[in-house]
């Protein structure tokens, strides 16, 4: 269960949109919507997520505070850390406790979007 301690990383959450190019052109890219103290724990064990790594994928899960602005996180958005600027793709989203205080985002760094 996390705690308000173990939200220790900045983390931004970005949504595909469609954005002007500036010549009159319509192309989609990923906006921020804002951003968020999480708490991030790198995942191991299983062959799946082995092999992951042995690929240069980094499977992990980010936990943030369950409000208005993350309960609209789906997996078509976007994990970013501010500080770092590591991207992460979000492969699920689950209540841990089922309180609905926090939500655990199952991500992946390393592969395309």
């Amino acid at each position: 269960m996390a705690s308000a301690g173990a939200l220790r990383h900045r983390m931004a959450f970005d949504r595909r949109e469609d954005v002007d190019d500036g010549y009159g052109n319509v192309q989609a890219d990923f906006v921020e919507q804002f951003v968020v103290w999480a708490g991030v724990e790198a995942r191991f064990g299983g062959e799946m997520v082995t092999a992951a790594r042995l690929a240069g994928q980094q499977p992990l899960t980010i936990t943030v505070r369950r409000n208005a602005q993350t309960a609209r996180i789906t997996t078509e958005w976007r994990a970013r850390d501010v500080r770092s600027g590591e991207v992460y793709n979000i492969r699920s989203i689950a209540d841990p406790s089922d309180r609905g205080a926090f939500l655990e985002l199952l991500c992946q760094a390393g592969i395309a979007t």
